[in-house]
């Protein structure tokens, strides 16, 4: 069974840092691109963070350009993300999502695999 599972979310006050990881198993995930999506109340799911198969290229939401960093370890099959200057507007459940073929895209449909989400709160 192929499985994307995260971690490392929680409550952290307005400046502080999380980072969070996502652990894959079932099929090894390297050449895939991966993403980090978040969905906040009542908003859409929007991609923060993506960075593609060969671990080269990576992608930015504005909103978080400068503040969090996308990596991955394709040998522990695992995927991160690093938020630092954590806003209350970052509060949401974040999403990581893999999808076969290593291009980033910010549509949720192209994504082949999802984690079931780890909630964000960040508190003023």
């Amino acid at each position: 069974q192929v499985q994307l599972a995260e971690s490392g979310g929680g409550l952290v006050q307005a400046g502080g840092s999380l980072r969070l990881s996502c652990e894959g198993s079932g099929r090894t995930f390297s050449s895939d691109a991966m993403g980090w999506f978040r969905q906040g109340p009542g908003k859409e799911r929007e991609l923060v963070g993506g960075i593609a198969g060969t671990g080269v290229i990576t992608y930015y939401a504005d909103s978080v350009k400068g503040r969090f960093t996308i990596s991955r370890d394709n040998a522990k099959n695992k995927v991160y993300l690093k938020m630092n200057s954590l806003k209350p507007d970052d509060t949401a459940v974040y999403y990581c999502a893999a999808r076969q073929g290593g291009t980033i895209y910010s549509s949720t449909n192209r994504y082949n695999y999802w984690g079931q989400g780890t909630q964000v709160t960040v508190s003023t």
